[in-house]
């Protein structure tokens, strides 16, 4: 049986679906109103999926972008192709755009949603484990720079999230590992409890136990809906989301986005934030060491990688999205389920943890 998630927000208010068999259901159809649809996807999830959708569209008129995958695609290029696609399917104002694919689809095509004819509908069907419980609830949208993760992007609302469980069996296993470090972020953020079920269901949720992965995707989405309503723009609580990602961000920009997956480079991140909050004293070593042994359990990594040097990854977080005029706002915590944000952090400290 599928669960329903409310994002309350008004007049853009939608409902986030989990469960098994979602693709194979009429849901689809009903959210897309007008004549027009754009399917985004990637190489990987097309021949998977793809005709799928494209039946619950037999009605409209639909286009399909089919891109290569990885994250080094989500950029300003990919950006202006599916512009260009837009205009020459004739899309008004009525199309809707539909992201079928892990969170650099749904990243990529959200955006180019927002920009469209300053912004036009567009559906979250995610194929990944990351992007149901995170990128895919919230509407931020956006693409990378070489400088930087998300730098170019907009808020902008999905009309329904279809999460199908059933896209996670072809999910490869390094995948569904970094989908689990964005689970593990609500339980160290704001939700201990949850922390303490996910170390007694590590061995099911890597087994793809279909009840276990509904339940941590449910409980995580709630959590995500709960602080986009009270905080949709990134003011205040909605940083907390941010756990770890500084750190991950940097990573992954100074790999070229060609190392770490994200989810891998979030886990280092996460167990950076713990550590640096313990050598400030700000939080008990025994929560920092829980989470490394749980990120570890689940197969991620959790230590930078050799090759990259502290201050070259200080540099990378000074252009971070939540540091305020060259001054870094962090994501640390008072132990498991108490994060909050931190200022003013001495560099020595940084380079530190970074090392």
């Amino acid at each position: 049986m599928s669960e329903s998630i409310a994002v309350a927000l008004g007049e853009r208010a939608y409902q986030v679906q989990v469960g098994a068999g979602l693709l194979d259901s009429d849901q689809l159809s009903t959210h897309v109103r007008g004549r027009h649809a754009l399917i985004v996807t990637d190489a990987n999830v097309a021949p998977l999926y793809l005709a799928k959708v494209q039946a619950a569209l037999s009605e409209k008129t639909v286009q399909v972008s089919v891109l290569p995958a990885g994250e080094q695609e989500k950029n300003l290029q990919r950006f202006g192709e599916l512009m260009a696609v837009l205009a020459a399917m004739g899309a008004s104002r009525d199309v809707t755009v539909i992201a079928l694919g892990g969170g650099v689809i749904g990243d990529l095509a959200g955006f180019a949603a927002a920009c469209w004819m300053r912004g036009v509908r567009f559906v979250q069907l995610p194929t990944t484990l990351l992007a149901m419980v995170d990128s895919s609830v919230g509407g931020k949208t956006a693409v990378d720079l070489p400088s930087g993760k998300n730098l170019v992007g907009a808020f902008h609302q999905p009309a329904a999230v279809i999460a199908d469980t059933r896209t996670l069996d072809t999910l490869p296993e390094r995948e569904l590992r970094a989908g689990l470090a964005e689970v593990v972020k609500y339980g160290a953020i704001v939700d201990a409890g949850f922390f303490a079920w996910l170390e007694a269901h590590v061995d099911a949720l890597l087994l793809r136990d279909a009840k276990s992965l509904q339940h941590a995707i449910a409980v995580s989405c709630r959590h995500k809906a709960g602080i986009v309503v009270r905080d949709e723009t990134e003011q205040g609580e909605r940083m907390l989301l941010n756990f770890g990602h500084s750190f991950g961000h940097a990573i992954e920009t100074e790999q070229g986005y060609g190392g770490l997956l994200h989810g891998e480079a979030v886990a280092v991140g996460m167990v950076l934030a713990a550590r640096l909050s313990t050598s400030l004293g700000r939080a008990p070593a025994v929560d920092a060491d829980r989470l490394q042994m749980l990120l570890n359990r689940f197969g991620l990594p959790t230590t930078v990688p050799g090759d990259l040097r502290a201050p070259a990854l200080l540099e990378r977080m000074r252009l971070d999205k939540k540091a305020v005029s060259g001054a870094l706002r962090l994501i640390l915590w008072r132990g498991i389920g108490r994060a909050e944000v931190a200022r003013n952090i001495p560099d020595p400290a940084l380079l530190l943890a970074l090392s």
